[in-house]
């Protein structure tokens, strides 16, 4: 079973990415888990089929310790299996605990066990790693490949990278490596050659480039992922490549994050500061 974890600056597109990407590794044959570890618990929604899945937390406030695997695991599109660690209340503890507690609670219910016959487990978390349970994935090795949605914005650049740093923390220890950046189309200029410039100064690889375009703000309309949706739709072709590519991916890599002169330099360079 591969552990991919997906992260990136908050309202880059991170759930929409990784949900079309198991939605369409799901219709490849895959059997894949999909971890929500968001506090506002929509990393599965769209799979769900709009469904406010209950949380984790929630059913442990509410439940107490006597608590099922079917009870915080449901099934979502294609036989994907989806769980929302949620948060605190609001105002009150830290919601990185709620990663650390989901993900503790679904290995002792068995979550992982090879009679899931999981091919994939997909962690969708917060892209700040500075807080120790939002790093919980690369610092504990529950995830082995980490995959960044970023776009040529400055700040997705500047959190992409700092979540390079984050790994680099934790590669020798967990053995986590970077797989790649994902860019999610903002449509500023040139930004196909400006994310495979800052790739390669990372010493990684831009794996995918996801046009932007309104089918996904449509799908998520009719709550459900681009290929559900519309399966014939040029967006959902754009997820099976993404997919496509995850699944057949061999370059995993200790990222080498470059200092913030350098990232405002290549912002100069690509005209984007004029």
């Amino acid at each position: 079973m591969r552990k991919i974890a997906i992260y990136g600056k908050g309202g880059i597109g991170k759930s929409t990415t990784t949900q079309n990407t198991v939605a369409a590794l799901a219709e490849m044959g895959k059997k894949v888990m999909v971890v929500g570890c968001d506090p506002k618990a929509d990393s599965t929604r769209l799979l769900l089929g709009g469904l406010a899945q209950k949380t984790v937390l929630d059913t442990l406030r509410e439940e107490g310790e006597d608590v099922e695997l079917d009870d915080v695991l449901k099934p979502g599109y294609k036989n994907t299996l989806c769980t929302e660690s949620g948060g605190p209340e609001p105002g009150v503890g830290c919601a990185g605990r709620g990663i650390i507690t989901s993900i503790n609670l679904l290995e002792q219910l068995g979550a992982y066990a090879e009679t899931q016959q999981l091919d994939y487990t997909f962690y969708d978390v917060l892209g700040d790693v500075v807080c120790g349970g939002f790093a919980m994935p690369i610092r504990e090795g529950k995830a082995q490949e980490i995959y960044i949605v970023c776009s040529g914005e400055m700040m997705a650049m500047y959190a992409a990278n700092n979540i390079c740093k984050g790994i680099v923390k934790f590669a020798e220890a967990g053995g986590v490596r970077l797989g790649g950046l994902i860019c999610n189309s903002r449509k500023t200029d040139r930004e196909d050659e400006l994310i495979m410039e800052l790739a390669r100064k990372l010493g990684t690889q831009m794996i995918h480039f996801v046009p932007r375009h309104n089918d996904v703000q449509r799908a998520e309309i009719n709550k459900k992922t681009v290929i559900e949706w519309n399966p014939q739709a040029e967006q959902a072709d754009e997820y099976r490549k993404l997919a496509r590519k995850i699944d057949e991916n061999k370059m995993f890599v200790i990222p080498t994050p470059i200092a913030i002169e350098e990232l405002e330099a290549l912002l100069m360079e690509f005209g984007l500061a004029a």
